[in-house]
């Protein structure tokens, strides 16, 4: 699994992901986070699926912000977190109890100091001065469709920012849709790369979403019009 990243966790990373998924298991009995929390499903479609889209991040472990929007279980962000040793993280999501799951288990594997979380709507965190361009990336795995997901991370985004979108199934209709919507967003789609996961695991696809000006004021619309009238439809 690692030899197709080109990239190896140390013994100190490597025990931390360990713990991570007996935290995972443990949290799981008492609130539904996920289902994925043993064997491949852990190592492969939780972990290998977080790390794949960033394995040049992986490799030079710059000192980037990152903001991982409903992160659920903790994944992509407490992957990224055990990752990138010099990495900031906050971790989204609007569930309060999820947060607080996910805090737990960033305090035991001892990451509380560089990962911080909030229990919010993106619709307004992308509106307060306090986070909206901050991030170096913003990222968020099976979350909505791209075009409703491109107007939840842009506005987070530092104006040399990385929207990450990571997707199954990915189409020509899909990229022509998230076309549309990242104009409206000032933005543009920069590369799209697609990776098989090991052990027949699925198909994969991560979207980066880079801006090519300042996100348009009125972006991200209130709370749950981005979802009801996607930009690009």
């Amino acid at each position: 699994m690692w030899g197709l990243l080109g990239w190896q966790p140390s013994e100190l990373q490597l025990g931390q992901f360990q713990q991570l998924q007996n935290e995972l298991r443990s949290w799981n009995a008492r609130l539904n986070l996920t289902r994925l929390v043993d064997g491949d499903d852990f190592w492969i479609a939780q972990v290998f699926d977080s790390l794949w889209p960033l394995v040049s991040l992986l490799k030079a472990a710059p000192p980037v912000r990152m903001i991982d929007v409903g992160t659920g279980g903790g994944f992509p962000g407490l992957a990224l977190a055990i990752a990138l040793p010099e990495a900031r993280l906050t971790l989204v999501d609007s569930v309060q109890r999820k947060i607080e799951a996910v805090r737990a288990m960033a305090t035991s594997l001892g990451l509380a100091q560089r990962v911080e979380f909030c229990s919010e709507r993106v619709e307004k965190l992308g509106q307060d001065p306090a986070w909206r361009h901050r991030f170096d990336w913003a990222l968020a795995r099976a979350v909505a469709p791209a075009p409703v997901v491109a107007e939840y991370l842009v506005p987070l985004l530092k104006p040399t920012g990385h929207a990450l979108l990571y997707r199954g199934q990915w189409s020509a209709p899909d990229r022509e849709q998230l076309d549309r919507a990242t104009r409206s967003l000032n933005a543009r789609i920069e590369a799209v790369e697609a990776l098989d996961l090991p052990a027949g695991r699925g198909r994969r696809h991560a979207v980066n979403v880079v801006p090519v000006a300042g996100c348009p004021r009125q972006y991200p619309r209130a709370v749950g019009i981005p979802a009801k009238q996607p930009l690009g439809g």
